[in-house]
């Protein structure tokens, strides 16, 4: 309607509409305020604690760096207790588990990196964390407990890894055909993505050497590989594994 009118007859259209409906007019102007303002708060207070949380994450890497373990553990406590769903508290985690494995704290470890495989928000980095506490599992004995972690989820991505830990569980349950099996689809899945990973070679070749109906002759020796390498990569886990 306002295309057919003068620019006078439109002002006088406007005061007439305020004066029949001003109340709900103003109210409509408040209301519309009040949400502008409350997400512009909003936002600021969401991007002041993701600055908080970086800080503090930050502070935690030097003080990993610097060597005082204490510090970086208490600086992993306050970003849980403030920060609790900041993507910089899952990482703090990783890192605190990490501390705590080579520190001979696998109760500890199991928790934080628990914590992350339940609780985050980002896919890939849960399915880091739920690879990780499965080979602290194992690394406490509990063969069954890191086999249900890692079928508690699809690991997309991750399925090598997730092969070759699983037949790491059970490798230590006794299972050696079931572990061949699992190192092999590890193997499979690590070729199909130009991965490559020499341990998992000699624990490939040292179970089939023992395989029945295996050649005597093939036989590879490789006891190291036989022991809890899961115990050891979680010691010191890689990225992406």
């Amino acid at each position: 309607m306002e295309e057919y009118l003068s620019e006078k007859e439109q002002w006088e259209w406007i005061k007439a509409q305020v004066r029949e409906n001003g109340p709900a007019v103003i109210l409509a102007v408040a209301v519309v305020a009040a949400g502008v303002y409350g997400w512009r708060w909003w936002q600021g207070r969401l991007d002041a604690g993701r600055l908080e949380a970086g800080a503090k994450y930050t502070q935690m890497v030097q003080a990993l760096d610097g060597g005082d373990r204490a510090r970086a553990l208490a600086l992993s406590g306050e970003l849980q207790r403030g920060y609790a769903a900041s993507p910089y508290t899952d990482q703090a985690r990783l890192l605190a588990a990490r501390l705590y494995v080579l520190g001979g704290e696998l109760d500890r470890a199991a928790g934080e990196l628990a914590a992350v495989a339940e609780n985050s928000k980002d896919r890939d980095l849960a399915l880091v964390a739920r690879l990780r506490l499965a080979r602290v599992q194992i690394a406490q004995g509990k063969a069954d407990g890191a086999l249900a972690t890692l079928n508690a989820a699809q690991p997309g991505a991750f399925a090598a890894p997730y092969h070759e830990v699983r037949g790491d569980a059970y490798y230590a349950k006794g299972d050696k055909t079931a572990a061949l099996k699992e190192y092999r689809s590890a193997q499979t899945g690590g070729a199909q993505t130009g991965a490559g990973d020499s341990l998992l070679t000699l624990k490939i070749a040292d179970l089939a050497a023992d395989a029945p109906g295996a050649a005597p002759a093939g036989k590879v020796t490789a006891s190291a590989a036989k022991t809890t390498a899961s115990a050891g990569k979680a010691a010191a886990p890689e990225s992406g594994k």
